[in-house]
Formats: structure tokens, sequence, C-alpha cells
């Protein structure tokens, strides 16, 4: 049976979060049909010093939801054509998030899904879902985005560590290695 992420499951450190959310699921409610993916892929934004984060700017009207309390969705646009999913993790206040950057959905290529910008156009999410709290899910509450457990467990060994993708503007943290795979 799927469980839904609480509040709490967000509340530790990013970069634990980041690798934990390997192997749960992505849920999308649209209209009366859900779609769910696997998180495969994801990219850890740590805090106010971090150079490759959107808060290493400061509190802005962007950025604000980044400040606010854990398990809250941080959407945004890049390129002027693209979405990115975020979860805002840790603690209110301390500004970090964890980027889904790909899901795995039964029937669908991967291609579609292998890349924030694709399955944020997939699963139609865009920044109307901003600020939304993905604890309470599973269709209930006029809930549209929420990520489940689904018992998938993902061994450490199984999870390829990279540095993040499209930073190199970010000093020191352009190298470190805040980008976690599973290699289903």
């Amino acid at each position: 049976m799927p469980k839904l992420l609480l509040e709490s499951s967000y509340e530790k450190k990013t970069l634990f979060i980041a690798q934990e959310l390997l192997g749960k699921f992505l849920v999308r409610k649209i209209g009366n049909k859900i779609i769910a993916g696997m998180i495969t892929e994801t990219e850890a934004y740590c805090g106010p010093n971090d150079l490759a984060s959107h808060a290493s700017r400061g509190r802005t009207p962007r950025t604000e939801i980044m400040f606010g309390p854990p398990g809250r969705a941080y959407i945004y646009m890049i390129y002027g054509m693209y979405y990115c999913f975020n979860v805002v993790t840790e603690k209110e206040n301390y500004p970090a998030a964890v980027l889904i950057r790909g899901v795995k959905i039964d029937s669908v290529d991967y291609k579609k899904t292998n890349g924030p910008g694709k399955l944020c156009k997939f699963l139609t999410i865009d920044r109307s879902l901003n600020s939304r709290d993905i604890t309470v899910g599973n269709g209930r509450d006029h809930s549209l985005l929420w990520i489940e457990d689904r018992g998938v467990i993902i061994k450490p060994s199984s999870i390829q560590k990279t540095p993040r993708i499209g930073v190199n503007y970010a000093g020191k943290y352009k190298n470190k290695k805040w980008r976690f795979l599973y290699n289903f």
C-alpha cells in the first residue's frame, strides 16, 4: 500500500533527502487521471551559501517558498520555456530544496521524463502548483501533486553521485557531487 511522505520526511538534511527520494513515486492528478513515476534522479540545493541555489541571492519573491515549511513545491521556469519541480527541505527559514530531475513511468518512453523540464511538461507541472503542500496527497483535499513511498528499496551502492548539471557559475559549489541517480 502506498504511503504518503509527510512533512517530517522533508525536515531532514537535504543531501540525505535527495538520496532518500530515489525510488519514491512522484504522483500527479490531472482531472480524474492519476500518473505516478518512480524518482530516478535528484539534485540537492543546500542553503544560502550554496552558490548554485537560487537562495544564495537572498530572500526574494521568487525564492520565498524555499524559506517556508518543508514539503512544499518550489516550481520555477528556466530558459523562458521549461518548468522545474523542487521539494522544499529542512527547517523553515533555511532555504534548501531537492530538484526532481527524472522519473520512470511504466509504459512511457523514459526519454519523455528523464530531465526536469521534460518531466514537468509530461506531468503538466507549472507555476500554478508552486507552494503547494505535497504532504496532503492521495487525491484528497484537492491535492494535485504528492510523493509516495511504494516500498522500493534503493541500496546506497546503486546510487551514482555526480556534480550537478548547469551550475558552472557556482564557484566552489560547481563540483559538489550533489546530483544523485538510480540506474534502474
